[in-house]
């Protein structure tokens, strides 16, 4: 049965100290080998600017050129949101989960404060300890991004114990589907 995203490369962008082995990220690119990970040369410092770099250099040396979908957390998200606004060519969008606050990091100024060129959703957390649901609704409005409220999962990683977070993976079906749509409806109007 044909899936959602095989439309799609999927390229996973975890966040400070990358994702660990119980990590839902890891998790989704154990069951999904195709699944692509972007390596990080320093994942304690957090670098907006070099981390988009190497999420830049991800999308364009990857295995295929089938559009991409980008699944980021914390700050994994504001590195793919940086880099999806500097160059969203071959881009489709852009799943940010938990994404940590700009303003802890001090990057704030230096991402978009407008709508995203890509479909995207931003999955927040209630008892999030990286940012406040509101604050990532705030952020979510800037982007044009639909907001998720996931309930009380702190910072969705490997000590929410999510597993496999199939609501998570539901999520991306989603964004697989919205951002196909668009292509569709892009196609049309060019033909």
């Amino acid at each position: 049965m044909a899936s959602p995203l095989d439309q799609f490369r999927v390229l996973i962008a975890p966040g400070l100290h990358n994702s660990g082995p119980g990590h839902w990220q890891s998790r989704w690119q154990l069951h999904n080998p195709a699944f692509e990970r972007v390596r990080q040369e320093d994942w304690a410092q957090p670098d907006l600017d070099r981390w988009a770099s190497r999420i830049d250099h991800h999308r364009q040396h990857g295995r295929d050129s089938r559009p991409v979908l980008i699944v980021a957390h914390s700050f994994g998200a504001l590195a793919s949101v940086h880099s999806v606004a500097r160059h969203p060519a071959g881009v489709a969008g852009v799943l940010l989960v938990a994404p940590a606050d700009p303003d802890k990091f001090k990057v704030a100024a230096q991402l978009p404060q407008q709508a995203l060129p890509v479909p995207s959703i931003v999955v927040g957390s209630r008892n999030d300890p990286w940012m406040t649901l509101e604050k990532a609704g705030d952020w979510a409005q800037r982007w044009n991004s639909v907001l998720v409220d996931a309930g009380a999962l702190g910072h969705i990683n490997a000590e929410s114990n999510l597993g496999d977070w199939p609501q998570g993976l539901e999520t991306l079906y989603f964004l697989a589907e919205k951002a196909q749509n668009k292509r569709a409806v892009a196609y049309d109007f060019c033909v």
